[in-house]
């Protein structure tokens, strides 16, 4: 999305992949659906400022990443010339910031029509996940979006992502509002530890 940590690694990211997909290997129960209609991506979104390191903010907890602390993902683009253009790398800290650091790449390819919005994700061989960047920030003076809101189709999964591990009050509380008039139920969100500035 360093003092780096995300979303899915290893085992994690293979359930994660497989449970998105709609496989039956899924490994440990997904999480409730907090959003029975999830929206389409209300903007488009430019993959050159979606690039860089995120922090997780908050995010529905989902078993591939259960006690995970510390989150981060970063996005970078692949040398490759198939259209998985996007090297992924999620990170964590179990069970606390002070607790064994893990760490997983992937891979990303934008999904064609979606306006950059969709991409598909796989931790895991041929196993692709959906991610949708449901709504994001304006781009700053740096040309990167400050903020995003990351679901799938599903309603299960959600994830609210920052620039800066210690988001201030205002981004929180945009970032709260944001997430309620999409639709999620506000109660399931499990808001992530980062580490002091």
């Amino acid at each position: 999305m360093i003092r780096t940590a995300p979303h899915p690694f290893s085992i994690r990211a293979f359930i994660l992949a497989t449970c998105a997909a709609g496989l039956s290997a899924c490994v440990g129960a997904p999480g409730p659906v907090g959003n029975a209609s999830v929206p389409e991506p209300a903007r488009p979104v430019s993959l050159a400022a979606y690039l860089g390191q995120w922090y997780e903010y908050g995010r529905y907890e989902a078993p591939f990443q259960k006690g995970c602390e510390g989150v981060t993902a970063e996005y970078s683009l692949r040398e490759t010339s198939g259209d998985a253009r996007i090297r992924v790398i999620n990170s964590c800290y179990k069970d606390g910031l002070d607790g064994e650091f893990d760490q997983s790449t992937g891979k990303a390819k934008v999904v064609e029509g979606s306006d950059g919005a969709k991409l598909k994700v796989s931790f895991f061989g041929p196993f692709y996940g959906d991610y949708w960047v449901l709504d994001r920030g304006e781009p700053g003076v740096d040309g990167t979006y400050p903020w995003s809101i990351v679901g799938e189709p599903s309603g299960r999964y959600l994830w609210m992502l920052t620039r800066e591990a210690q988001p201030d009050a205002a981004l929180k509380a945009a970032l709260e509002a944001r997430v309620r008039e999409l639709g999620y139920d506000w109660s399931l969100v499990r808001l992530t530890q980062q580490p002091p500035p």
